[in-house]
């Protein structure tokens, strides 16, 4: 940005040595050296830092670096793609979404390391990780005392800024000031004398609404002027719409069964256009009071929030499309009393998870017939985008949902398949599979009863006969969980080798004939 506005900055900033630490980008990123580990703030495209890593791609064009990073999830600003076109990542870690690096990490040119989102700073705070060098975290506000205030993110940033070495701390002016105040910041204690972690309801406040920090460690401030890059969610469609009303239909008639009251649990629900489209769906319902205990706040939340569906919102970041950022930012205090952002070890934490009884409700990219989920592998081998956080809420949510369309590519692809070509879910954890034909409850059945009810209800008639025939060869052959082996990945290969699954449904088609 051009010459700092004092005055706009001490607005904002009331630590006193703030002046002594003002600098540049490129001065701020001078800080970071070839080989460290870098944290980043940042999370679904929302709270990152913006002009230090940009700052760092462009040195690193003249003076060749290598670092590990981890953020919160995803970066927005086209900065992890900048950060691999610089040949700056030499390990990346937890979640990301940019195809630049998706590219370099199934080439391997990136070690890329998957992990549940609540589990990043775990590893780091006990040392099971490389120690942490610098820390760069976003900031609406600095506080008297030295504390961060995070902006639309929390995500790991409160104990990278914690557990670094040095922290710098870009100060943006454009994020709005009515987001102080909206955070809740509790850092868990060590092991093995952690107390319980005292969240009860999605609105319990616990902690302080800025990370609290030794402001010694404060290396560099960067005022920046700059924005999140908006969500790139679609509108639902006619076949989200079919899944939403399925779910709808099920969460009805469990209330009807006393198992579920009016106001339903806790939600939970992905990332992407699917699970938004899902949860904004539920507008239509019978549903009141709703409440909600995610990771992300997407433009479904808001939609909820403005139709006097849901009262109260918890999450980690919030990521909004650029119609809905119109409507929220510009009328922040309005929501403000309903939301809590808070470190994503606590808005994915497992034993939170369970003691609400969430609902999660979760993409997957397939599934097979027996329940199990593919989140993250293409073709079994080729990285997506990462498992997020639906690992940490699938396993202890009251009801795990997984919502999919039934087929991919115009058709050419089945997302049921009889084996998936790589478990992130397996069924054990799995309660709900929906797609736009139907959705299979499979609590209480055994595999070869839920592998009937997932073709019959979830599958694609298209694929279904090729299926039907799968299953009864193997359920020939016995087993608890019948199988094939020798054909139970061929709609895989048949895929690496065609490039679609067409030849299965003519071959379906010829055994019902026969």
């Amino acid at each position: 940005m051009d010459k700092p506005d004092m005055t706009r900055i001490e607005t904002r900033c009331r630590w006193q040595g703030w002046r002594e630490k003002l600098c540049s980008a490129e001065e701020a990123a001078a800080l970071i050296e070839d080989g460290m580990t870098v944290g980043m703030s940042g999370f679904t495209r929302a709270g990152e830092a913006k002009e230090v890593p940009r700052a760092l791609a462009e040195r690193a064009a003249l003076d060749p670096l290598s670092i590990t990073l981890m953020t919160g999830a995803s970066l927005g600003n086209d900065l992890d793609k900048l950060l691999t076109e610089a040949n700056v990542l030499s390990r990346r870690m937890p979640f990301q979404v940019d195809a630049t690096l998706r590219r370099a990490i199934n080439d391997g040119r990136v070690m890329f390391i998957d992990q549940h989102l609540s589990e990043t700073v775990e590893l780091l705070r006990n040392r099971q990780l490389a120690e942490l060098d610098v820390a760069v975290v976003e900031a609406c506000a600095i506080t008297e005392e030295g504390g961060i205030v995070p902006t639309t993110s929390v995500g790991n940033s409160a104990s990278y800024a914690i557990l670094a070495d040095k922290v710098i701390i870009e100060l943006n002016l454009d994020a709005p000031a009515e987001l102080e105040g909206l955070h809740d910041i509790y850092i868990p204690q060590m092991r093995p004398t952690r107390p319980p972690i005292p969240v009860v309801a999605p609105d319990s406040r616990i902690g302080t609404p800025y990370i609290p920090i030794d402001p010694d460690k404060i290396a560099a401030i960067v005022v920046t002027e700059g924005r999140d890059s908006p969500s790139t969610v679609l509108p639902p469609d006619a076949d989200t719409r079919r899944i939403a009303d399925h779910l709808i239909r099920f969460f009805t008639e469990e209330v009807s069964a006393g198992r579920l009251a009016p106001s339903l649990l806790p939600l939970q629900a992905g990332i992407g256009s699917m699970a938004n489209a899902v949860m904004s769906g539920l507008a239509e319902g019978p549903f009141e009071h709703l409440t909600m205990y995610s990771e992300v706040l997407q433009d479904s939340t808001f939609d909820l929030l403005d139709a006097g569906k849901l009262d109260f919102a918890s999450g980690c970041s919030i990521t909004l499309s650029e119609a809905c950022g119109e409507r929220v930012w510009s009328n922040l205090d309005a929501y403000r009393e309903r939301l809590i952002l808070r470190p994503q070890e606590l808005s994915n934490h497992p034993g939170i998870a369970r003691r609400l009884g969430i609902i999660a409700i979760n993409t997957a990219l397939e599934v097979d017939i027996y329940g199990n989920v593919n989140s993250t592998h293409v073709g079994g081998t080729k990285m997506m985008n990462g498992i997020g956080g639906s690992g940490d809420f699938a396993r202890n949510a009251q009801l795990s949902v997984f919502v999919t369309k039934a087929v991919a590519k115009g058709g050419d692809l089945s997302s049921v398949v009889p084996f998936v070509s790589h478990v992130d879910h397996t069924e054990h954890d799995v309660d709900v599979l929906v797609t736009e034909h139907g959705l299979a409850d499979l609590r209480g059945l055994a595999p070869r009863e839920r592998a009937e009810r997932v073709i019959e209800q979830c599958a694609d008639p298209r694929y279904r006969p090729a299926l039907r025939r799968y299953f009864a060869e193997a359920c020939g052959r016995g087993g608890h969980t019948p199988h094939c082996l020798e054909q139970a990945l061929a709609w895989h290969i048949a895929v690496e080798r065609d490039g679609h699954m067409r030849s299965l449904q003519a071959e379906g088609a010829e055994a019902v004939g026969a």
